[in-house]
């Protein structure tokens, strides 16, 4: 069990949760991602397993050949430990279809938009996605902390606008965080619990705030670890040793923001800190922003607060 998932399964909730196993009458049968990054690659592996044909588009064509290799490696391994049929495993790579154009998005039921965290990126990409789209297509975008409705007020149809925040490693983590904006309409929520749980995860749905529900969650259990350690009163080896060993955790915190991305961490922090307007408790920690500038961003890069040898060279 992933680190993310254990934190989750252990703090949020059950009634939060949708996590039933009734029949599901509105199957979605095409998705469209924009943005081949990690994050969309990962969507585009998850979907594609569940049966979901998948356009996936980026404008950088090598960028989308990296993607596609990267899923390809990923259903391999799956593959080669027993946990993927090779049948199953070419089945699910052939649903995913790489574009170029957002025109060959047009049959999405659903369209998650998956760029990196930046406003007027996103709100420009669902304007010309929802232009080259049919009326219906629900519109999503996977930022973890820029308001939905402001996303929303670049489109004709901000009721069709959600937030679904599917948390990293998305392939790992069974949780996805249904954002409703000023104007998502109730059916829009629906389609975005119906379609986590075709993916296999429960969903929790929140309102439109900053950080969400599960950012500000999740920011206590990295606060008092980096003081510690900036404070030089033990290193995040020891630390996560005490949350293993003490708290019950598969993983500490300082192994869990170096799975999560520790650049991915920061954004969080100074989004967070940014739509507070400066509240100290919000206050990015010296010790992350020294690592994300050092190029140490975790597991991703080969070296964060841990090494990891494996993914050097």
């Amino acid at each position: 069990m992933s680190p993310l998932r254990l934190f989750f399964k252990a703090h949020f909730s059950t009634f939060l949760l949708d996590t039933r196993e009734e029949p599901l009458y509105r199957m979605v049968k095409h998705l469209g991602i924009v943005g081949a990054g990690a994050m969309g690659a990962g969507m585009a592996q998850i979907a594609a397993l569940a049966g979901i044909d998948v356009a996936l588009y980026d404008v950088n064509g090598t960028v989308l050949r990296q993607a596609i290799e990267r899923i390809k490696t990923n259903l391999a391994r799956e593959a080669s430990i027993g946990n993927l049929s090779q049948e199953s495993a070419a089945a699910t790579l052939e649903r995913i279809h790489p574009r170029t154009r957002l025109v060959e998005l047009n049959s999405s039921e659903i369209v998650l938009e998956a760029a990196i965290e930046d406003l007027r990126m996103k709100k420009d990409l669902l304007r010309h996605v929802e232009a080259d789209t049919k009326p219906t297509t629900i519109l999503a975008t996977t930022t973890s902390t820029l308001s939905i409705t402001a996303v929303a007020s670049a489109t004709h149809h901000p009721e069709k606008v959600v937030g679904l925040h599917f948390l990293g490693p998305a392939q790992d983590v069974k949780l996805v965080e249904i954002v409703r904006g000023d104007h998502t309409s109730a059916d829009t929520v629906q389609r975005c619990v119906e379609f986590s749980r075709q993916l296999g995860k429960p969903s929790v749905v929140v309102y439109d705030s900053p950080g969400f529900l599960v950012n500000r969650v999740i920011q206590p259990f990295f606060d008092e670890p980096l003081r510690i350690v900036g404070e030089k009163v033990a290193d995040p080896e020891q630390v996560d040793r005490i949350a293993r060993t003490i708290g019950g955790f598969a993983a500490g915190p300082f192994e869990t923001m170096d799975n999560a991305g520790l650049d991915t961490t920061l954004d969080v922090r100074e989004g967070l800190y940014n739509s507070f307007s400066g509240e100290p408790r919000f206050r990015p920690h010296p010790v992350l922003k020294l690592k994300v500038a050092a190029g140490a961003t975790g597991r991703k890069s080969g070296r964060g607060f841990f090494e990891y040898p494996e993914k050097k060279g």
